[in-house]
């Protein structure tokens, strides 16, 4: 696999990181290096983003974590306040203490595909071999890909990944990154960008 091919599609510090990560996750084919960058480069905004943008209004916060909010006064007395957004919705799970331990905000999504939660930073430091627990900017800073590769790892992406090329199994990775398939044209979009570079 040719990765210096991809200088021209990414920026120097994902090409920076990429030998590293390639070999610590076993990323041994261009299917499973073409459909990780391209979920990492639509979740991350091609790749400027490593923090989770909780700014939400009161209609966003209505809109997308309506369970935490569901009254219109509860929602305009958080918005705007990511730190207190992000203490309310990631509260008293994925192994945060309650709302009031500030957990929500210290472990809210980091990295190019969003890690989220204590337990999940605690398993990610256990892998990687720092304590990313008690210095969670780590995540966002120095373990961007990896952290992305983690979460590739962790939910067993790779196979997929080593279906092919298809407009289908790019679609299946996604509904397992997304949950959903937003953003799917721009995650194809970028697919063939690597794949065709690989």
């Amino acid at each position: 696999m040719e990765i210096n091919k991809l200088s021209s599609a990414l920026p120097v510090s994902v090409m920076n990181q990429l030998p590293e990560v390639i070999a610590k996750f076993n990323i041994t084919n261009k299917n499973r290096l073409a459909h990780f960058l391209s979920q990492c480069a639509h979740e991350s905004g091609d790749f400027k983003l490593t923090k989770e943008n909780l700014n939400y209004s009161s209609d966003g916060l209505k809109k997308v974590f309506g369970k935490y909010f569901p009254t219109d006064a509860l929602a305009h007395k958080y918005m705007r306040q990511p730190e207190k957004i992000a203490n309310r919705v990631y509260a008293s799970r994925m192994g945060n203490g309650d709302e009031a331990s500030g957990d929500g905000y210290k472990f809210r999504g980091s990295g190019y595909i969003q890690l989220t939660g204590k337990d999940n930073f605690k398993k990610f430091s256990d892998f990687i071999g720092e304590d990313c627990v008690a210095n969670p900017e780590l995540v966002a800073t120095k373990y961007p890909l990896a952290s992305a590769a983690f979460f590739f790892d962790s939910n067993k992406l790779w196979s997929i990944c080593d279906k092919g090329e298809s407009d289908a199994i790019v679609k299946e990775v996604t509904k397992r990154v997304n949950g959903g398939y937003n953003g799917l044209e721009d995650r194809l979009k970028k697919f063939r960008t690597y794949i065709a570079l690989l």
